[in-house]
C-alpha cells in the first residue's frame, strides 16, 4: 500500500479506495506542493491563472483554496492569497496564553472589549467560589499575536478574589501574572474541555474572521493551590491559526 512518507500525512494522500478523486482535491494537492515551494508570504497565482494551468473551472480552484484557507496553510492579504506561517502551538497546561505565544517568538497581546460586574448566577457560583448574587467580574478580550487577531477570551472571577481588577490590572497583560504577582494567588490545577464550534456573528466580527471558519473552544475552570475555585474561562481560538499540544505520561 502506497503510504505517505511524511509522518501524520493522510494515508495514500487521502485518495479513496475506489480511486476516484474529486477535481477540487486533485487541485488542492497540487496547490499544497506549490505552497511548500513558495514558502511563508509567497503569493499564490490568481484563480483565473490556476484554472487555466490545471484545466479546471474557477469554482474548482476556489474550493481547493477555501480548504487550504480553513486549514491555515493560506491566508488572504488584500485582494490576493499568500502562504501563511506555521500555526501557533498552545500547550494544554496551566501556562498562560502569554507564555505560550512568547515561547514561539511571537509578541502576545490583548485588546479589552469589556470589563464589568454582575450578580453571580447560581450555575457560575461553584466555578468561581462565590455565593449566588455576589459580584463577579466578567472580562472579555481579543487575543493577539504580533497584532494579528487570533482568539477571544472571556474570564469570570469573583470580585472578592480580585477587588481592584478595574483599577490595578493592565488588560493587555497576563491575568495569571497579575493574580500571582499582585495578589499572591497561585494556580493549583484546572479542568479543561475542548470542542469545535462556529463563531457567532459577533464573535467572528471581533476576531475578524468569516462566521464559517471553524473555531477551537476551550472551557477552563481553575483552582488555587489550596483547591479553592478561582476562575472560569471561555476561550475561542481560530482553527486556522492554532493547534494544541500536550505531553502524556503513563499512569500506574
Amino acid at each position: 500500500m502506497n503510504y505517505q512518507s511524511t509522518p501524520g500525512a493522510p494515508v495514500r494522500s487521502g485518495v479513496p479506495e475506489h480511486g476516484r478523486v474529486p477535481k477540487y482535491y486533485a487541485v488542492k494537492a497540487k496547490l499544497a506542493l506549490m505552497v511548500d515551494e513558495l514558502g511563508e508570504g509567497g503569493a499564490l497565482p490568481t484563480e483565473r491563472d490556476l484554472a487555466v494551468r490545471y484545466e479546471v473551472s474557477r469554482e474548482t480552484v476556489r474550493q481547493a483554496i477555501r480548504e487550504l484557507l480553513l486549514e491555515g496553510r493560506l491566508r488572504r492579504r488584500g485582494r490576493g492569497t499568500v502562504v501563511a506561517g506555521p500555526k501557533l502551538e498552545q500547550p494544554l497546561s496551566l501556562a498562560s496564553y502569554t507564555e505560550g505565544v512568547r515561547r514561539q517568538g511571537r509578541r502576545p497581546g490583548r485588546a479589552l472589549i469589556s470589563l464589568d460586574r454582575f450578580p453571580c448566577p447560581e450555575a457560575l457560583a461553584p466555578e468561581v467560589g462565590a455565593e449566588r448574587g455576589e459580584p463577579v467580574w466578567h472580562m472579555e478580550r481579543v487575543l493577539l499575536a504580533d497584532d494579528e487577531r487570533v482568539g477571544l477570551e472571556s474570564t469570570y472571577v469573583s470580585e472578592a478574589r480580585a477587588p481592584r481588577l478595574d483599577a490595578d490590572f493592565d488588560p493587555d497583560s497576563s491575568f495569571y501574572a497579575y493574580l500571582h504577582d499582585r495578589l499572591g494567588i497561585a494556580f493549583g490545577d484546572a479542568d479543561e474541555r475542548i470542542e469545535t464550534v462556529l463563531a457567532t456573528p459577533r464573535e467572528a466580527l471581533l476576531i475578524g474572521t468569516p462566521p464559517a471558519l471553524p473555531m477551537l473552544l476551550l472551557h477552563r475552570v481553575s483552582r488555587d493551590t489550596s483547591g479553592r475555585p478561582l476562575e472560569r474561562v471561555r476561550t475561542l481560538y481560530r482553527g486556522d491559526r492554532f493547534s494544541f499540544t500536550t505531553h502524556l505520561g503513563r499512569q500506574d
